[in-house]
């Protein structure tokens, strides 16, 4: 009788199990600034599906732990989600540095759990787990396309370059520098800037000895960009300033970033009505509030796992083979971003890369200001 009643009980939790909610985990700097329009984005997502009666009847619940944008506590959250038998998938980390840190924890152990980060750039992620997704283009379309856009438009032909000293700012630097040179360019000076740097102007006034340059490339997180352009002012030049898409958010500082382009996977304004939609959403939600690429990605991949977890279960392995197939053997997911199609590196090497320019107060496609 008690084996009876033992097995009863097994039974009922695990019904219990199937109809309770799909746990997914997601985490990025949730604390900064440029975390915010993730976390949103993906909330709003997660509203949406579930009053459209969830994934198989199932609720979906995010779990969000906030990274910090630090590559020690990144491992620590990817090593909690690991182990968290709950969590089907991660979306996550924002920045390449704790993505890279955290994409092998990810796919270790007996029990791996897939991740996609929505905006982590870096060349070095590809590859590295097959349990690493991105959705965002790499650091290897970023440069060039700010390289051409400089060369093309700018008419630069002198570069100089002020980058922080990670992963993404030197991937910034190395493939902006490459492709510049080869379309005739020259890049007077690279100069690596990091979180404590109190000012950039030395920098600035040994460009401006050596003959100045036409465009100033500025590969570092926003930050970094409002000194870089508060040096600049203050040193009287108007030198045309570049950057890759963690410039994004600059466009708040008003005056002070008007001009200022940058490289980007996503803006609000691109066309489509699913983006239209996207951001009326987002903004009747988060009270007139843009979504970033940041945001516009995570909102991506949730629904994109919805639609694996629809198709293929919660397994993790069986949601992490249906990612791989996207673009393959199964059809590309059309997202608010565009199409996402994966390759054997878990990168999406059709993604394009659009520049942007800070008009007004507001992030706008460069050919629609």
């Amino acid at each position: 009788m008690r084996k009876v009643l033992l097995a009863g009980a097994l039974l009922l939790g695990a019904c219990a199990k199937d109809r309770g909610p799909i746990v997914v985990g997601v985490t990025g700097p949730f604390s900064q600034p440029r975390g915010v329009s993730m976390q949103r984005a993906a909330q709003l997502a997660a509203d949406e599906i579930n009053a459209k009666g969830g994934v198989r009847g199932r609720p979906l619940k995010l779990l969000f732990v906030d990274d910090s944008g630090s590559t020690d506590v990144a491992v620590r959250v990817a090593e909690g989600f690991r182990t968290n038998p709950e969590v089907v998938a991660v979306i996550g980390h924002l920045t390449s540095g704790t993505t890279i840190a955290a994409a092998r924890v990810y796919g270790s152990g007996s029990h791996p759990v897939v991740m996609i980060s929505p905006s982590a750039s870096s060349p070095d992620l590809s590859g590295l787990s097959p349990y690493a997704f991105r959705v965002c283009p790499s650091d290897l379309l970023h440069g060039p396309e700010l390289a051409r856009f400089a060369v093309q438009t700018l008419g630069a032909r002198r570069a100089g370059i002020i980058y922080i000293n990670d992963d993404y700012g030197r991937g910034i630097r190395g493939t902006f520098a490459t492709e510049f040179r080869k379309l005739g360019g020259v890049v007077t000076e690279e100069d690596p800037y990091l979180a404590s740097t109190a000012s950039v102007e030395p920098y600035l006034a040994h460009m401006q000895l050596h003959g100045g340059v036409d465009v100033l490339v500025l590969a570092t997180d926003r930050p970094g960009a409002e000194l870089g352009l508060k040096n600049l002012h203050d040193a009287g030049l108007t030198w045309p300033v570049v950057g890759g898409d963690a410039l994004t958010g600059i466009e708040a500082d008003g005056a002070l970033a008007e001009g200022v382009h940058l490289s980007s996977a996503y803006l609000p304004d691109r066309p489509g009505d699913r983006n239209a939609l996207f951001v009326a959403n987002y903004a009747r939600t988060y009270e007139g509030q843009r979504p970033d690429h940041r945001g516009a990605g995570a909102y991506d991949i949730l629904y994109l796992l919805a639609q694996a977890m629809s198709d293929a279960g919660t397994d993790r392995a069986a949601i992490r083979d249906y990612l791989a197939s996207v673009g393959t053997t199964r059809p590309p997911f059309d997202g608010v971003t565009g199409r996402i199609a994966f390759d054997a590196n878990g990168d999406v090497p059709a993604k394009p890369v659009v520049i942007g320019v800070v008009h007004g107060g507001r992030l706008v496609t460069e050919a629609a200001k």
